[in-house]
């Protein structure tokens, strides 16, 4: 089992401070010890720019995770905040507790493919239903990293596993999902794309109800095929093994930098390349059918829409729905959340 690397306290006096007097190493964790060049490392490094930016106290904020490479990301940022790993596919029920119970948190789930699309789809789509105040953040890239690459439910029709099969079934898009089941806040980014991306979260940050991220993060261990003479696999054949070891090679991170409605093709490590497009200027991202149809539309023409893609302008999160108290539950008394046996029985009278 890998423990988390606690990192060095010792930081450069000239850091500049935010509104509330912290650094940007104020909302760091520790060390990661995902693959070097992982995706998911960039989005931790846009996360912590974005609460940064927004100089957001890392103790009123609790991070929530399922299980998963993504799920292991809250503890490489914002080490005062709160935190609650779930186990897998439920964390969407953990944040609805905790948004009843607290509503003066601020809320960050961090989730993947296979913990939000496959054994968690269930509690994804009824968080988007009751719209709980959260930042859901999946970590996309289409692999089961913990278990050795098999494809999950969003990988595409035709694309490799690391053995070589294609993939025949059709995928879950996230995005298309969202917006199907009624989600208030639906973006996509790309890890590599840091100037879109913090904006994006600020912007999911703010929102009052279920902000929804799909972020496109390359894995950099499960992207090698069959046939290459750089995967594991055929070194493993070839060479004489004297010390029973695994290796994740070094890989650089994949980054992109590219205009407002412009095109670009992003190469993967295997060779392999992902066209991005970003929404024009003049998209109109308060129209659900406009941008369902706008998403169906660039995916026909093999391209990834990138950027806010839908911004309800009239929502009601779930404490309004649920015309809660305006204090959060935790701080009220013991008197006041209990009414006494008197009021219980009358209210299960209405019931009989």
């Amino acid at each position: 089992m890998t423990t988390s690397i606690p990192k060095p306290k010792v930081r450069h006096p000239g850091l500049p401070k935010n509104a509330i007097g912290l650094t940007h190493r104020d909302y760091e964790g520790a060390v990661s010890t995902l693959c070097a060049g992982c995706g998911h490392d960039s989005i931790t490094a846009a996360i912590i720019r974005a609460f940064w930016e927004l100089s957001i106290p890392p103790h009123t904020v609790a991070k929530l995770s399922g299980i998963g490479c993504s799920s292991k990301t809250p503890a490489y940022f914002l080490k005062e905040a709160h935190g609650f790993n779930a186990v897998h596919g439920r964390m969407p029920s953990i944040a609805a507790g905790a948004a009843a119970a607290n509503r003066a948190l601020t809320l960050l789930g961090v989730s993947g493919d296979g913990d939000s699309l496959s054994i968690g789809l269930g509690q994804f789509c009824h968080a988007i239903r009751r719209n709980v105040r959260v930042v859901y953040i999946l970590e996309n890239n289409g692999v089961y990293g913990l278990t050795k690459g098999q494809f999950s439910a969003s990988a595409d029709v035709g694309s490799k596993a690391k053995r070589g099969e294609a993939n025949r079934n059709p995928p879950i898009d996230p995005v298309l999902l969202a917006l199907t089941l009624g989600a208030t806040f639906v973006a996509r980014s790309f890890s590599g794309d840091k100037a879109q991306l913090v904006p994006i979260l600020k912007a999911a940050l703010t929102h009052r109800g279920f902000a929804f991220i799909d972020v496109i993060s390359p894995c950099v261990t499960f992207n090698d095929h069959e046939g290459s003479t750089k995967s594991y696999r055929f070194t493993r054949e070839h060479a004489r093994e004297v010390v029973h070891a695994d290796l994740v090679p070094l890989r650089g991170e994949i980054t992109a930098s590219y205009a407002e409605g412009a095109t670009t093709d992003v190469r993967m490590h295997d060779g392999t390349v992902v066209r991005l497009r970003k929404v024009a200027p003049d998209y109109d991202p308060t129209d659900r059918d406009e941008a369902y149809a706008y998403i169906r539309e660039r995916q026909r023409s093999g391209e990834v829409p990138t950027g806010l893609l839908y911004l309800s302008p009239d929502t009601t999160d779930m404490h309004e729905v649920e015309k809660t108290v305006d204090v959060p539950l935790m701080s009220l008394a013991h008197e006041e959340l209990c009414p006494g046996s008197a009021a219980l029985d009358a209210l299960m009278a209405e019931f009989r």
